[in-house]
């Protein structure tokens, strides 16, 4: 048995499973409670509560896919949005706090590596997976194993100035990492309300803005031409430097089908590999994508140390 949790800024979620997940990807819901983003001794009892929901055995291990990374020279944990957590060698604290071995991926890796095991890339040798939530994120799986460190492409100053057509000459914006210019600062949720208001001057949410191109609105329509521009170059260099048989895309923008697509054909128009078949793909898995590789993760623990 593994517990797998998906732990956001919002909400930390608890599932089950068993130690075949990569193989049937099945997993059962415990509960879910909000995260304690700011009390660090709140945040460990919110996991030992839901743990405690689903008995189990003592040295069942604890994976968590979390928004943040962990050092792996220092092991101390970096989450901007559980600042409780940032600084803390969390995985030695978890561990000792709950009495179990305890495991933790970035969120967007453990979504990569659940979408290249049982999901919409299963099957695929080398798969770059993207996140376009609240933000950007992505990972990378090949032969089946994440690849530390790797996809990471929401960050650096890549963003072109000048892009749609007609062209148009931007600002870039800048970034909370400290730099200007970043894909995180357009690509995601936030960053495509940003680019509208810096466009037209008008304040809409990113539902509102793609409900709006989907009906023909003009400034919506040159907001979303602009954002796949800008977005499509940066993801095409990556697709051309991993050689990605497979772009699997989560976050909140991937439940629109017609964004996915857009994006897909500029990328696609970008690359120097040729195919007449989508490479970028909605998620298979949803919403339970970064509790399966979670799950994937501990149950990977629990073979390299049973052996």
């Amino acid at each position: 048995m593994i517990y797998c949790f998906d732990i956001g800024g919002s909400y930390i979620s608890l599932g089950t499973a068993s130690t075949d997940v990569a193989v049937t990807g099945a997993l059962t819901r415990v509960g879910r409670v909000p995260t304690p983003a700011r009390d660090r001794a709140a945040f460990v009892q919110a996991l030992a509560s839901l743990i405690d929901q689903a008995p189990g055995p003592e040295d069942a291990p604890v994976a968590l896919a979390l928004a943040g990374d962990i050092d792996p020279a220092t092991g101390l944990a970096s989450c901007a949005n559980i600042p409780c957590l940032t600084g803390t060698p969390l995985v030695a604290d978890l561990t000792a706090a709950l009495g179990r071995p305890v495991v933790v991926g970035n969120d967007a890796a453990c979504f990569v590596l659940a979408e290249a095991t049982v999901g919409a890339a299963r099957g695929q040798d080398t798969v770059f997976g993207i996140i376009l939530g609240t933000g950007v994120g992505g990972g990378l799986v090949v032969g089946g194993q994440l690849v530390p460190g790797a996809g990471e492409w929401g960050h650096g100053p890549v963003v072109k100035q000048v892009a749609g057509a007609p062209p148009i000459t931007l600002a870039r914006l800048p970034c909370g990492c400290g730099q200007a210019g970043c894909v995180d600062t357009i690509g995601g949720a936030r960053g495509l309300e940003r680019l509208h208001h810096a466009l037209h001057g008008v304040r809409l949410d990113s539902q509102a803005l793609t409900a709006a191109w989907h009906a023909g609105d003009r400034d919506a329509t040159r907001t979303m031409d602009i954002y796949v521009d800008l977005v499509a170059d940066p993801l095409a260099v990556v697709v051309n430097a991993v050689g990605a048989g497979l772009v699997p895309v989560g976050g909140g923008l991937s439940s629109d089908a017609a964004l996915v697509s857009a994006l897909d054909q500029a990328v696609r128009a970008r690359i120097l590999r040729r195919t007449g078949t989508p490479l970028l793909v909605p998620t298979a898995l949803g919403g339970a994508a970064g509790m399966l590789g979670a799950a994937i993760l501990g149950a990977r623990w629990l073979e390299r140390n049973r052996a």
